[in-house]
């Protein structure tokens, strides 16, 4: 079939969505600030959808990349429950740009078994742009934008304490933070703090999968104030955690403890992140100017079993971004937009995976927003320049060695061009074409060692070029008081994708694979449906569909399989001491996925059963609510093709039963 053909089928396909929020027209009409300026997604040419933390507790997630797996066209790689990474159409790790409170968040995603390390304790929303998007950002968003929105301070509210627990069955875990809120008029305060544990996960089979135990610590704070025209806010955030660590061997060496223990003496992920961040707007006589700065610290260290660390690496980054917004007529808005980062990784550990390096990145663009009643364009032109520098690293990369020390400097041109239509008040109909790019990593460029946790010796290579993309998007929603329908389809031309490549040759019996650069594309799309049968009752479907293709022939790795979501959302608006109670059972199916890459495996079909149960009592001016999930009722035992266990014969988790709380302690103390 000839992609055209394809794309058309996409493009014209219809089936249903799952939502997970009780009213989907106000998710989608809520402003984001995620795309050009803060607007409606509606109202934005880029591809926008947003999440609000309501939503996350309803279904359940042991973790943030957990929750957004359940928006069509997102996914998750896993190693486990714990360690996990979001997928946003076939694209993952420094293909995706994370953002916490509006500035660039890596938690060293380089390797696979780096998972995105951030809870979401404290979290109001989260905002995804599906699509490149490094003309606003720079480097990494060639697949998209995922931006991490903290928790705000009610204004109507002077003072609020809450306490929010949750219990999972599959792991015995919890997660509980308390949180205070203070508001003085012009100035606020926030902080909270959290705790999390889990023993190992047990698979449908109830085997236990052992040593995927995890735990965490954090502390999250800020606080703000409004002088005249200038509005800032600050955050500091803190967390610990330990991720158990599952290697195909491990049962070689590390016996099996108690059912329940949630020690970490077996082989373990050490991550701690200190984050500061300060975000100020002006209001200037005929503009707004908004400018970000912060500094993040992030520590990674392994211990491989026995109370040795072996690995420790340190990386310490100074950030900053800023806009400018001028309007320069009724209908013309003009907006600059600029970036720069610093980041240092330094190596302290006995095992060294990527040298001791510098990285300096700077961006800048400006766009042309044209508004009129039934159209918006947007369009606009950047520039990004990225330099590596590392240095001699012990035995990494000494004159022995392959690859030594070098520094490179990756220049890129992008550019957005999109528009929105909207017919009527209920049919929009958006497009865009933009660009993204992304210089390769550290592992890509300096890799030469044994990958942990895998039979593969890899090479990197310090010659790889700037990968980039053009992408098109086009996007139709018909939305009024009883349907929702929204289809999008994409196609995504990569250029220079770097993927690791087996080679003929070995090091002490292990193969050396090395990264390679080849073109490839991308092509899928997400197709939704919302009926409201009755006041009280919805019907909500999705279907997903994405293709990675290598040019010159074979697949893109970790591609999701097709994936079809079917619910009934019963939910009702009642008086008394019960304000709204909703039950919502689901169904999904996921193909199998048979077009796998060079160097994985085919992966069979599943079916799950899940079901969501809430009520919302009234406390005073706050709800008391209390929530029950379940996932994988008939414990089903599947292998996800995004899971990296699969290899080792591990299956994903059985059935889990989560119950959630939260308790506004505002009203009990008072």
């Amino acid at each position: 079939m000839s992609k055209s053909a394809i794309l058309v089928g996409i493009y014209m396909a219809a089936s249903v969505t799952i939502r997970a929020q009780q009213d989907s027209t106000k998710v989608l009409r809520e402003v984001t600030v995620t795309g050009l300026r803060d607007t409606e997604a509606r109202f934005s040419t880029l591809n926008i959808i947003s999440v609000r933390a309501k939503d996350i507790e309803e279904r359940g997630s042991l973790n943030l990349s957990d929750a957004l797996s359940k928006i069509p066209g997102i996914s998750q790689m896993t190693t486990g429950f714990a360690i996990s990474k979001p997928v946003i159409r076939g694209l993952y790790g420094n293909r995706i740009l994370i953002l916490l409170s509006g500035l660039r968040f890596d938690n060293q995603q380089f390797q696979d078994e780096h998972g995105m390390g951030l809870s979401y304790i404290g979290i109001q929303r989260t905002e995804i742009i599906k699509g490149p998007a490094s003309i606003l950002y720079g480097t990494d968003a060639l697949g998209g934008v995922i931006n991490i929105v903290e928790e705000q301070v009610d204004p109507n509210i002077k003072k609020y304490w809450d306490v929010n627990t949750r219990f999972y069955s599959n792991t015995l875990g919890t997660i509980t933070d308390v949180g205070y809120k203070r508001n003085r008029g012009t100035r606020w305060f926030r902080i909270r703090g959290g705790y999390e544990s889990h023993a190992d996960y047990s698979d449908g089979h109830n085997s236990r999968v052992l040593n995927s135990r995890a735990n965490g610590y954090y502390l999250k704070s800020g606080w703000g104030a409004t002088r005249g025209n200038w509005q800032s806010e600050n955050t500091y955030n803190l967390s610990y955690n330990n991720y158990g660590f599952i290697v195909e061997d491990l049962k070689d060496f590390f016996s099996a403890d108690q059912r329940w223990s949630r020690k970490m003496n077996g082989p373990h992920h050490m991550v701690a992140l200190n984050i500061f961040s300060s975000r100020n707007r002006f209001q200037l006589k005929n503009s707004v100017l908004q400018l970000n700065c912060g500094v993040q610290s992030n520590m990674r260290l392994e211990d491989e079993s026995g109370g040795q660390i072996s690995l420790f690496m340190h990386s310490l980054s100074g950030l900053a971004n800023g806009k400018w917004e001028k309007k320069i007529s009724e209908s013309n808005m003009f907006i600059a937009n600029g970036q720069m980062s610093l980041e240092s990784n330094k190596n302290y550990g006995s095992r060294i995976i990527v040298p001791d390096a510098g990285m300096f990145e700077i961006n800048g663009s400006g766009f042309l927003r044209h508004s009129a009643p039934r159209w918006i364009v947007e369009g606009g032109l950047g520039v990004g320049n990225k330099s590596i520098k590392t240095f001699e690293t012990k035995d990494l990369n000494s004159p022995d060695k392959e690859i030594h020390p070098f520094s490179i400097n990756r220049v890129s041109i992008n550019t957005l061009g999109g528009i929105s239509f909207f017919p009527t008040d209920y049919l929009t109909v958006k497009s865009n074409i933009g660009t993204g790019y992304r210089a390769p990593n550290l592992a890509e460029l300096s890799s030469d060692g044994l990958h942990e946790g895998t039979s593969r010796y890899e090479i990197g290579d310090p010659h790889l070029g700037i990968e980039h993309n053009i992408n098109s998007d086009l996007t139709i929603e018909l939305k009024n008081q009883s349907v929702l329908f929204y289809v999008s389809g994409y196609y995504n031309e990569i250029y220079n994708y770097v993927y690791l490549a087996p080679t003929s040759d070995n090091y002490f019996g292990f193969q050396i694979y090395r990264y390679r650069q080849q073109d490839s594309h991308l092509l899928g799309g997400e197709v939704m449906l919302q009926v409201y049968l009755e006041k009280w009752l919805q019907f909500k479907n999705s279907f997903v569909l994405t293709r990675g293709l290598i040019d010159q022939g074979g697949y893109l790795p970790f591609i999701p399989a097709k994936k079809w979501t079917s619910s009934f959302r019963f939910e009702k608006v009642l008086s008394g001491k019960v304000s709204s109670f909703y039950a919502e059972p689901e169904f999904v199916y996921v193909a199998s996925q048979n077009s796998q890459a060079q160097f994985e495996t085919a992966t069979g079909s599943y079916s799950l059963a899940n079901f969501y149960l809430g009520v919302v009592i009234p406390k005073g001016k706050s709800n008391l609510i209390v929530s029950l999930s379940g996932q994988n009722l008939f414990s089903k035992a599947y292998a996800d093709h995004l899971s990296r266990l699969k290899y080792y014969g591990i299956l994903n988790p059985g059935r889990n039963i989560t119950v959630n709380l939260h308790i506004p302690l505002t009203t009990i103390l008072n």
